[in-house]
């Protein structure tokens, strides 16, 4: 297995059309656990679009769906999707996503990271309207590549990001997942053997199939919106964090969040005890 870091040019992509409809909208919803807990509840209207008064919303977490960038990892070299695991996402949103929508999405390899015990791998996109050609948000993702460092390149951005202050947090917000939240979630379209395969999740050095990377996100996502936007997507015009440590269908999310005067520094701690996602920052709009 071999990395090759000169095939990282930073070139943009052609634009690849994207569609979704409101089903895949509320699937998504559905995937991260939207409603489950208080199914007539404010966060309704994110999985149905039947509700008397009440219009569709569309979580902003689904644009990490819609707006994966157009990139193979395969370009960089052989590799292993075994050692293969999402690392972090920063999302910013320039206007809420309709429930259903047409949009054109290019990327790039922007660069390749040698962390030693592994390849950092980082790719961006951004997400236009296809009506009009304003710009929905732009995405960046970070995919570490387990055993595939050493190779002699350059380490990257290092050090602690957003780290949370050393006091409480101003509020916790507490979510459970389902023991088979990973296969409902992977009918929004990754169906990465390791979050659902039992072999498949053993060989890659794990005791049973984890929860995707972006689902433990979209779960963030929804506290976010709980805590600091009233669950109004529009509120929410940045996030972005990193995947520390796997979490495993059924355990229990904590959301930590710091306010600020821009929004918040968080973190999301699973009830193993482990911070599950770190280096979190999140801007919000005023109301």
């Amino acid at each position: 297995m071999g990395i090759d870091p000169s095939k990282v040019t930073g070139a943009w992509s052609e634009p690849v059309e994207r569609t979704w409809s409101a089903t895949d909208a509320i699937l998504y919803a559905l995937g991260v656990g939207a409603a489950a807990e208080d199914p007539l509840g404010p966060e309704l209207a994110f999985v149905s679009e039947l509700t008397t008064g009440r219009p569709q919303r569309v979580l902003p977490t689904f644009a990490t769906i819609v707006g994966r960038p157009p990139v193979r990892v395969s370009d960089l070299g052989e590799v292993d999707h075994r050692m293969l695991v999402d690392g972090g996402r920063r999302v910013r949103w320039y206007r809420p996503l309709p429930p259903e929508g047409r949009a054109l999405v290019r990327g790039r390899l922007a660069g390749v990271y040698d962390k030693g015990s592994g390849a950092l791998l980082v790719s961006q996109a951004e997400l236009r309207d296809a009506e009009d050609g304003e710009l929905l948000c732009t995405l960046e993702a970070q995919a570490f590549l387990r055993g595939a460092g050493g190779f002699g390149g350059d380490r990257g951005p290092s050090g602690p990001r957003h780290q949370p202050p050393e006091r409480p947090p101003d509020e916790v917000v507490t979510l459970r997942t389902r023991p088979d939240q990973a296969l409902l979630y992977r009918l929004s379209g990754d169906r990465n053997p390791l979050h659902a395969d039992p072999a498949f999740a053993e060989a890659a050095g794990f005791p049973r199939p984890i929860l995707h990377g972006l689902c433990t996100f979209g779960f963030t996502g929804r506290a976010l919106l709980q805590a600091l936007c009233g669950h109004d997507p529009a509120r929410l015009v940045a996030m972005e964090g990193r995947f520390s440590k796997p979490v495993y269908p059924g355990e229990s999310l904590a959301v930590s969040i710091w306010r600020d005067e821009q929004g918040a520094i968080f973190q999301t701690t699973a009830s193993s005890g482990q911070v599950v996602v770190d280096q979190g920052r999140c801007e919000v709009a005023a109301p």
